[in-house]
């Protein structure tokens, strides 16, 4: 892992480290046709979150043609962090959230075959900030178009510890 997952877990709230990494919850948008998350029983379920930072999407494209893949590592730790603060949302306190499943959605060609390392990205920054709590079930799949034409959107399924 990164030199960034080490220091970061020198710290001891999950709230402690996502600062140490110079990262912060985004606050999201209300949507008037769905909701961010939605709790039945001890399930958490995270809408699909976008790449967006202060309220702008951080990218367009097709990745292997107009995005490489660098950036699409960087959408999918954005659209992770919105995940995050989804599951805050839910639970009130991120040392409370428990990822149990990722699935990853990558705009991408046929051919580029990486889809799993764009994944990749967001399951690290998950570890990075919540340690064994971040550690999930996960799939990554190509898609031939998401919306707002963005590179990268992920799902979550959480539970409060």
């Amino acid at each position: 892992m990164s030199q960034s997952v080490t220091s970061a877990a020198n710290t001891d709230s999950a709230s402690d480290r996502l600062q140490a990494l110079g990262l912060a919850l985004p606050e999201l948008r209300d949507n008037p046709y769905y909701v961010h998350h939605r709790t039945v029983g001890p399930s958490i379920y995270i809408s699909g979150q976008l790449p967006y930072k202060d309220g702008w999407l951080q990218g367009q494209g097709t990745v292997g043609r107009d995005v490489d893949l660098k950036t699409a590592q960087e959408l999918a730790r954005h659209a992770a962090l919105n995940c995050l603060a989804a599951a805050v949302q839910a639970v009130g306190d991120l040392d409370r959230v428990r990822i149990v499943q990722m699935l990853v959605f990558v705009a991408s060609t046929p051919d580029f075959g990486q889809q799993s390392q764009v994944a990749n990205a967001a399951s690290e920054l998950l570890i990075e900030v919540l340690g064994e709590n971040g550690r999930h079930a996960r799939t990554a799949i190509g898609v031939a178009g998401l919306p707002l034409n963005t590179p990268v959107e992920i799902q979550m399924v959480c539970t409060a510890v």
